[in-house]
């Protein structure tokens, strides 16, 4: 189980990003249209003024169940541990055990 306080950093990060989603998207379009050196910069100081944590890329995965970040399985949103129990335990429709 992870720490709490992790998860509900997680979660602050998640509300982050969803808030701040257009203001980011309206400051990279303005960006990618051809514009000048000086123009550039001010729309680059302005993304530096959003909060580190409302970019999409500072987001960890996290399993639903257990709050793990490590050995995450995105087709069902758990960890590897909780994967194979709830597999062994025929909680999983469709997932059976590999043998050859």
């Amino acid at each position: 189980m992870a720490k709490k306080s992790m998860i509900a950093r997680e979660i602050k990060r998640k509300k982050l990003i969803q808030k701040y989603h257009t203001e980011r998207k309206k400051i990279k379009s303005k960006l990618s249209n051809k514009l000048n050196f000086i123009e550039q910069i001010e729309l680059q100081k302005e993304l530096q003024k959003l909060p580190k944590n409302s970019t999409p890329c500072r987001r960890r995965n996290r399993c639903w169940k257990t709050g793990r970040s490590r050995g995450f399985y995105k087709d069902f949103g758990l960890s590897r541990h909780v994967l194979r129990e709830m597999s062994h335990n025929c909680l999983l429709p469709g997932v059976i055990k590999a043998s050859w």
